[in-house]
């Protein structure tokens, strides 16, 4: 089965899957929708993040990539709207165009704020 992923510096030495800690583990979002894998990515992006790019994969390769790495995975089906964690990472696993990247701890984004970017994605549909 294909599924999306989100990629940052794809294609590069430098590439970086993006995924959501859950208290100490690292998950790995698996799309089965592009359309809902690009409005989660646009959801990074209004959290300040690099803009990453949306890569259709194979579901066996990711699943392999996360035993490898001891990572978990997550399906997110067709149209549930994932919303992003309030907070990052304060240090990713990978640069952008090797410049050591700052992450702030918490959004700086107000609840009304993402709401808003919410309501607009959904109107995309």
């Amino acid at each position: 089965m294909r599924v999306y992923v989100l990629l940052f510096n794809a294609r590069t030495e430098n590439e970086g899957i993006h995924t959501v800690q859950v208290g100490s583990q690292n998950k790995v979002l698996m799309f089965e929708s592009e359309d809902d894998a690009t409005r989660y990515a646009l959801l990074l992006e209004a959290q300040d993040f690099p803009s990453p790019t949306v890569e259709a994969v194979d579901s066996e390769e990711i699943e392999e990539f996360c035993r490898e790495a001891n990572y978990e995975s997550e399906l997110i089906k067709d149209g549930m709207l994932a919303i992003p964690p309030d907070q990052n990472v304060v240090s990713p696993d990978w640069t952008e165009e090797g410049e050591p990247m700052e992450v702030e701890s918490e959004s700086e984004m107000t609840e009304s704020e993402l709401d808003r970017i919410r309501r607009q994605l959904e109107g995309l549909v």
